[in-house]
This record gives structure tokens, C-alpha cells and sequence, in this order.
């Protein structure tokens, strides 16, 4: 019996395809280096918007191997998808994504 391997992409692999998908704003507007990525964002950070007002926060990179981190991401897809010109738009309120990533540092 010959075992398959499986076509979907490793984890890492397509949680990099969604950072590169979010930073859409890119080389359009100022405040962003060649690569696309904002200028006052540490490396190995990224921006997230949340709650009502959109309110920014910079998040570490490796907020993105946690569980509860990864549904957020995937209620931001199925709420607001990827391509667009937002940002990554986290849809929770600004309280609860402050518990959930004081407890991930």
C-alpha cells in the first residue's frame, strides 16, 4: 500500500502567504520600505487592526504558531478575506484581543 503525500501546504508555509497577502498597501503608500512592509514595524512583528475603530497593534511573529492566535486569523478570512487594501482586520473586540495576546507573550 503506497502512502500519499498529502497536497496542502505546511502550516508555516500558509501562514506566510497570509502576512504576505495582508500586506496589500505595500509600495502604494509612503511609510513602507521595498519590500512592501511598514516602516515602524519591528522586524519580526506585524500590524493587526481590531475591533470597531480599527484600532492598530504590532504582534510578534510567533504569535502566528499559537492556536487560539490562528482563529483569529481565520475569522478575519472568513469575515473580511485577505485581498484587500485594510490590512489584516482582526474581528473581535479590542478587550478580548488584548486578554488573548497578554496571555500568548
Amino acid at each position: 500500500m503506497a502512502v500519499r503525500k498529502s497536497s496542502k501546504l505546511p502550516q508555516t508555509a500558509v501562514l506566510k502567504q497570509i502576512l504576505k497577502r495582508c500586506s496589500s498597501l505595500g509600495k502604494r503608500h509612503g511609510g513602507y520600505d521595498e519590500d512592501g512592509l511598514p516602516l515602524d514595524v519591528p522586524k519580526g512583528h506585524f500590524a493587526v487592526y481590531v475591533g470597531e475603530k480599527r484600532s492598530r497593534y504590532i504582534v510578534p511573529i510567533s504569535f502566528l504558531h499559537h492556536p487560539e492566535f490562528q482563529c483569529l486569523l481565520r475569522l478575519a478570512e472568513e469575515e473580511f478575506g485577505f485581498d484587500h487594501d485594510m490590512g489584516l482586520t482582526i474581528p473581535c473586540e479590542e478587550v478580548v484581543f488584548r486578554c488573548l495576546t497578554s496571555m500568548l507573550r
